[in-house]
């Protein structure tokens, strides 16, 4: 089965930094518990614009993951699978 993945982006003032990481510590938490993995990266040439990826090795995980997520994903639906190709 092919792998499934969502993707969250969002700004982070200079003021939030310390509360927003605090939130991705309970995110990673969470979605680790859930058997997904979670990843966070900083744009490097604009500080504080964020981009959260979540996988899972399947689509029904990753929903679920989403459905008890400690902060509601903007729109959980919005799941992309993996294609493979030869």
């Amino acid at each position: 089965m092919a792998r499934a993945l969502s993707i969250h982006r969002l700004t982070v003032t200079p003021s939030e930094r310390t509360k927003y990481y605090e939130r991705l510590k309970r995110k990673r938490a969470h979605y680790e518990d859930a058997g997904c993995r979670f990843w966070v990266f900083e744009e490097a040439g604009l500080p504080g614009a964020f981009l959260e990826f979540f996988e899972a090795n399947d689509r029904a995980t990753l929903a679920r993951a989403h459905e008890g997520a400690p902060d509601a994903v903007l729109d959980p639906n919005r799941i992309y699978q993996e294609v493979e190709f030869n």
